[in-house]
């Protein structure tokens, strides 16, 4: 699958999905630096500091803010990665815990891949609770068969790991060795091998629900297995698109090239799944949708003209929330990390709740408190010691 290991790369986040990563103004939506008109500035606080290349939050029952970091990479192996830069593994992928204005890793010898400049960084994805332990997706963005590349050491790329109560963790389900059998989107246009990069992660009942961004779907194994590792199943995969392919592809003008869904960040809301698309490459701008999942269901629009969409949530009346990880498109990352984040009511309107001008750059992951408020990881591609947590009232 072309995500990560073609240019369709989460790399930064999802690496990031970010890598370098654009179509016009899109109507119904604000494009525009300014604020729209009536906009009201939010309340923001920094909760969380100091943290590396952070991604997905979770609240825990009793008010715990969990957040995923991807890390650092470290020494080595090394590798080259999607973008042929060389990547290299460490073992510097965190979970940090928040309460009470304290933090405090949890764990801290995950497996992380970075480049030279952190940008393209891909570890621990996201975070979900369970009474049986922290549930973590752990990326790859690349074939499975890369993975040996990496040695025992990153056996645990392309996994979902549980983390223990005391700190210890252990693989629990292997989603790029599924990819790597299955592939469920070969044929697609770009599709010219398995590629696997779990992302997003949310616990039902027993069931573990996982995007991968790399294979564009939705995948799920159960969350105390009998057997070592839990048998992966398909749940969807998202619906490919296409865009205008950029001029510096030298294409004649208005040529159509395939555009990969890259599943992200899922929310669960009445039974179904809501899944958020980054895109891949060229990440158009407003070709980013929200999509409602369920098993052997087609996956059906409920909300588009977005960009990179990197998480969604649902406050607690019941309103979509949409978080764009670059409002300018990915391949403007470098020059414009200005992020946004939305909020869609019950009949379909928009609010626009904090984006660039407000200190959103290249957010990460997205989680609702129980007071209300929205919890946003921000800076999720700065770089070591860079990345924050927000609080975001409105």
């Amino acid at each position: 699958m072309g995500v990560i290991g073609s240019r369709t790369q989460i790399a930064a986040l999802a690496s990031t999905a970010m890598l370098i990563i654009a179509a016009g103004p899109v109507a119904g939506i604000e494009q525009t630096a300014g604020k729209p008109s009536g906009h009201s500035e939010p309340r923001i606080d920094v909760v969380a500091s100091g943290l590396d290349a952070p991604r997905g939050l979770t609240f825990a029952p009793n008010g715990v803010l969990y957040v995923a970091e991807a890390g650092s990479g470290g020494a080595g192996p090394c590798a080259t990665g999607p973008e042929g830069d060389e990547v290299c593994l460490g073992q510097s992928g965190a979970v940090t815990a928040i309460s009470r204005g304290q933090q405090w890793r949890v764990v801290d010898d995950l497996p992380s891949l970075a480049d030279a400049d952190q940008f393209a960084v891909i570890g621990p994805q996201d975070v979900a609770w369970s009474s049986r332990g922290l549930i973590v997706p752990v990326g790859l963005g690349a074939d499975p068969a890369a993975r040996v590349t990496f040695g025992d050491d990153g056996a645990a790329l392309g996994t979902v790991v549980r983390i223990s109560r005391k700190g210890s963790w252990r693989s629990i389900a292997d989603i790029a060795a599924f990819e790597a059998a299955h592939d469920p989107d070969a044929g697609q246009p770009g599709v010219e091998h398995p590629d696997s990069n779990p992302y997003g992660v949310l616990v039902h009942g027993n069931k573990v629900i996982v995007s991968d961004a790399g294979g564009n779907s939705i995948v799920s194994h159960k969350l105390w297995p009998k057997k070592k590792s839990a048998k992966v199943s398909l749940v969807a995969t998202l619906p490919f698109g296409s865009a205008e392919a950029p001029p510096f592809l030298g294409l004649p003008p208005g040529t159509q090239i395939p555009v990969q869904p890259v599943p992200t960040g899922m929310a669960r809301r009445g039974g179904a799944y809501y899944v958020g698309e980054l895109t891949g490459f060229p990440f158009p701008e407003g070709g980013a949708s929200v999509y409602k999942v369920r098993r052997d269901r087609q996956p059906v629009v409920v909300a588009s003209g977005f960009t990179n969409i990197i998480d969604v949530a649902f406050d607690r009346k019941g309103r979509l929330l949409v978080l764009e990880m670059f409002t300018e498109g990915l391949l403007n990352a470098e020059d414009d990390p200005s992020g946004a984040l939305w909020r869609i009511d019950h009949k379909g309107r928009r609010t626009l709740i904090a984006d660039g001008s407000d200190g959103l750059l290249a957010p990460g992951g997205l989680a609702v408190g129980r007071d209300g408020s929205y919890y946003v990881s921000n800076k999720a591609v700065f770089g070591e010691g860079q990345g924050e947590v927000l609080r975001i009232r409105r």
